[in-house]
């Protein structure tokens, strides 16, 4: 019996089919890696899904941020409603990392506020992982960063069955042991409440909590209930409680690790003495014996992570438990958007140990601290033995590394890749005007691409002093301001964005038909071969698509030439396709819906009108900028919380 049931109105086209059962077989030759190209609007999310139902194997799919991981989780729970679809993304609200600049002598104390409701989603992740076969983890570069040991993680676990005689205490400290803490006022994940003969548990990974009922010494009854209503799902003859984080420790532990720790300390100690550095000696001594004396009175520290390598009974050149350590051996991989995500991974270690050599030559940290760290990529290859690269811009890694590449360029609507036009940017304005007509007498909407702030801002301007309903978007645009702009463009508030550099992977915007690119012909990252064919594909999902590129002299660069080439071979094919099966091509229609970027929680892009909702929005622009380690702008972002809330307490 198949693991997946997958829930979908259609069946694939013929192109996907052919992607579909062509992955299948390599996967059943077990060929390490292979590579999907796809193009915008061909189903590429459909096509994994059949693929992840046809394979029967637990599934990680990487995703290069945490809004495109959302989206994709959310997609992968409306194909797969009886299985276990997981979201596993950092789960800091704001996230300041330890860190020393020399330069300026500056220490910068770790400082961290974590999501529950994304903590709740993590843990139940790598619960499903532990207890069922058919899961799919969306995961962003998270996945690749240290937790607990599965062996010691597995230990832990609290076995309770009704029938049973328990000592009421025994239970007690077990829960505590797995950092559950006895409830206040404030009943929440990893809580525990005590009434009478009433124990209630509140697991980190559940929205439910479970009510145990005791005769006595004996455990009577087990039911899921909710936490509010108390209205009860379902009665239970046994039940696992799991750890509350994914970092417990015990006391046999702690005692173990603390003699490894002091001999590391003294032989550290010993090369700043010999250097003279008794600062530097001096500071990690105050540092590693409060971090000790902390550890022997509660078994837990709040930089507990910088001890992994002696937590896990690692060697420094052994690899970290992760995410993927949770996986049985045989899971399978697919990474989203591999021209962005690949990179990413590869960098993750690279940039860690950069931040904490610093920390470590300056007597910080301890030399093991770099043990608590990210997979370097040949560990994350190793551990990924079967991975499928999924983008529509492969970069030269994927296919040197892929046995095979197959092509998914058919779209489900039958629309073609667009007719491209080149002009001499002399003839920019009054084109645009004219174009930005048409698509307002059609009801439809158009992008305009620059390559500077100043000129995109401009030329939103000029657009709008001509009555044109226009936004420009760039990197200064708040977050959460940019999708309330987006949002406006499919609803019809905005008939124009003028935009740099934003609008590339991962954007749904069928209502757009026109797409003009302005300086097309410079050479750089953001006119790459690339980047130009990332950006004429915002409009893959309507049957109008036209894309103007604007260049000086109307003259053609290299990238320009290479994106016009492969336009004009995919549209040929897809006519020849759609003539030969006596196909019309239609635009792509889809609901206007809420970004699902934390967990289950939704958040409707309004205007903002009081304290209580700026405050809202500027902690998840927070959010959202310690998860792009733009920790300069996160660290400003929390300052101008910190005044607001000031504010809003006068």
């Amino acid at each position: 019996m198949s693991l997946f049931k997958l829930v979908s109105n259609y069946t694939p086209i013929v192109d996907q089919q052919r992607t579909i059962d062509t992955i299948l077989s390599w996967i059943g030759r077990w060929d390490k890696k292979q590579t999907i190209l796809w193009v915008t609007g061909s189903g590429k999310t459909f096509t994994m899904a059949n693929i992840i139902a046809k394979s029967d194997r637990p599934t990680l799919v990487m995703a290069h941020n945490k809004t495109l991981a959302a989206q994709l989780a959310q997609e992968f729970k409306e194909f797969f409603p009886e299985n276990a679809v997981h979201y596993f993304v950092s789960y800091y609200d704001y996230y300041q990392p330890e860190a020393y600049v020399a330069k300026t002598d500056t220490y910068i104390e770790k400082e961290a506020t974590i999501n529950e409701e994304i903590d709740r989603l993590r843990h139940a992740a790598t619960e499903s992982l532990l207890t069922r076969k058919d899961v799919i983890i969306v995961a962003s570069v998270s996945c690749i960063y240290w937790i607990w040991e599965v062996e010691d993680y597995m230990s832990q676990i609290l076995t309770l069955e009704s029938g049973k005689n328990y000592e009421f205490d025994a239970i007690l400290n077990n829960l505590v042991a797995l950092q559950f803490r006895r409830a206040g006022a404030d009943f929440k994940p990893w809580t525990f409440h005590l009434m009478w003969d009433t124990l209630e548990i509140f697991p980190s990974s559940s929205e439910s909590v479970w009510t145990l009922e005791f005769f006595w010494n004996e455990l009577d009854r087990i039911a899921r209930r909710h936490p509010l209503t108390w209205e009860v799902y379902e009665y239970r003859n046994k039940i696992d409680v799991f750890p509350a984080k994914h970092t417990v420790t015990t006391e046999n532990k702690i005692q173990q690790i603390v003699p490894q720790i002091q001999t590391e300390l003294e032989n550290r100690l010993e090369v700043f003495l010999e250097r003279w550095d008794l600062v530097k000696a001096e500071r990690l001594k105050t540092k590693v014996e409060y971090d000790i004396e902390m550890m022997m009175e509660t078994w837990y520290v709040n930089w507990i992570e910088n001890y992994s390598m002696y937590l896990s009974g690692r060697m420094p050149w052994d690899t970290p438990s992760t995410l993927l350590s949770f996986f049985p051996k045989d899971f399978l991989t697919f990474i989203d958007e591999s021209h962005m995500t690949i990179p990413q991974i590869g960098w993750m270690y690279a940039w860690d140990r950069a931040r904490k050599e610093s920390l470590i030559e300056n007597g910080f940290r301890l030399p093991s601290a770099f043990e608590n760290r990210p997979l370097k990529f040949p560990e994350f290859e190793k551990l990924t033995w079967q991975t499928i690269y999924v983008s529509a811009t492969p970069s030269d890694f994927e296919l040197r590394e892929s046995s095979q590449v197959v092509e998914q360029i058919i779209r489900p609507t039958w629309l073609l890749d667009p007719l491209l036009e080149v002009k001499d940017m002399k003839f920019m304005v009054d084109d645009l005007m004219r174009h930005i007509s048409e698509v307002k007498q059609r009801n439809e909407r158009a992008l305009v691409t620059t390559l500077t702030k100043k000129s995109s801002e401009q030329l939103a301007e000029y657009l709008a002093s001509n009555g044109v309903k226009v936004s420009y978007l760039h990197s200064e645009v708040e977050t959460l301001e940019r999708l309330e702009i987006l949002r406006d463009l499919r609803t019809g508030k905005i008939e124009v964005i003028v935009w740099v550099n934003l609008l590339r992977e991962g954007l749904d915007l069928p209502e757009v038909s026109f797409i003009w690119i302005i300086d097309a012909d410079k050479q750089g990252f953001l006119r790459s071969t690339k980047s130009l064919l990332q950006i004429i594909w915002r409009a893959a999902r309507n049957v109008n698509w036209t894309v103007t590129m604007y260049s000086h002299w109307a003259r053609l660069s290299h990238s320009m030439e290479e994106v016009i080439d492969i336009t004009v071979k995919r549209r040929k094919f897809q006519e020849d396709y759609n003539k030969a099966n006596n196909i019309e091509p239609s635009t792509i229609l889809s609901k206007i819906k809420e970004l699902w970027m934390t967990g289950k929680k939704s958040y409707t892009i309004e205007k903002w009108e009081n304290l209580s909702s700026k405050i809202k929005r500027l902690e998840l622009e927070m959010d959202i900028a310690a998860v792009n380690l733009e920790f300069e702008r996160a660290a400003e972002i929390r300052d101008a919380l910190i005044e607001i809330k000031k504010t809003k307490k006068r």
